[in-house]
């Protein structure tokens, strides 16, 4: 099995129990018959920067929840095949949070946000403590309820909150107005 296979093997196992075996599990999870095969694999893992030792554990770093980028798709008319696919790794982390200590993810309930692409069910990255603009999506207490709209100020002062589908009504805090933060990034799981 190359350190390729054995990584993969970790990654599923990891992904099913958020921790690694033993070392006598390690073994039988990377198909290996010997524990002085296991030391060999995981030095290599953590020679490649996938794994790291802490406290006489091995650990996993960012490098290894990254996957390779296939390339790039044209969603129009088909193109040559990219021959550089797979040798770009992606975080999903790296990619969506760019201040970890300031992000919250929220799931999107109902559907007064779908014509700026977000669905019943979609998760929101949300960046709290950031500065918003007009036009900004903002998840926000308004009223002593949350919301998710664009934000846009009001003719003369204060702010009115915008849905994304013509169905809802723009709401105007009666009483208070509270943005909790700034989405800046969209998942869903595409099953």
């Amino acid at each position: 099995m190359s350190d390729t296979k054995h990584l993969n093997a970790l990654r599923v196992y990891w992904h099913d129990h958020k921790a690694f075996p033993s070392m006598a599990k390690l073994a039988q999870v990377l198909g290996l018959a010997s524990s002085g095969g296991v030391f060999k694999v995981i030095g290599r893992l953590v020679d490649t920067g996938y794994l790291e030792r802490l406290d006489g554990r091995i650990a996993p770093t960012r490098q290894f929840f990254a996957l390779p980028v296939m390339g790039s798709v044209r969603a129009g008319l088909p193109q040559p095949a990219d021959q550089s696919a797979g040798t770009e790794f992606v975080g999903v982390e790296d990619y969506l949070i760019r201040h970890p200590e300031r992000t919250v993810f929220c799931r999107v309930r109902g559907d007064s946000m779908k014509d700026a692409g977000m669905n019943d069910g979609d998760m929101v990255v949300v960046e709290r403590n950031r500065p918003t603009k007009p036009g900004d999506i903002v998840v926000a207490l308004v009223d002593s309820e949350m919301t998710m709209k664009y934000l846009y100020p009001l003719q003369g002062s204060g702010w009115v909150l915008k849905p994304a589908n013509p169905d809802y009504p723009d709401i105007v805090a009666q009483q208070s107005l509270e943005v909790l933060g700034v989405v800046v990034g969209l998942f869903r799981r595409c099953d």
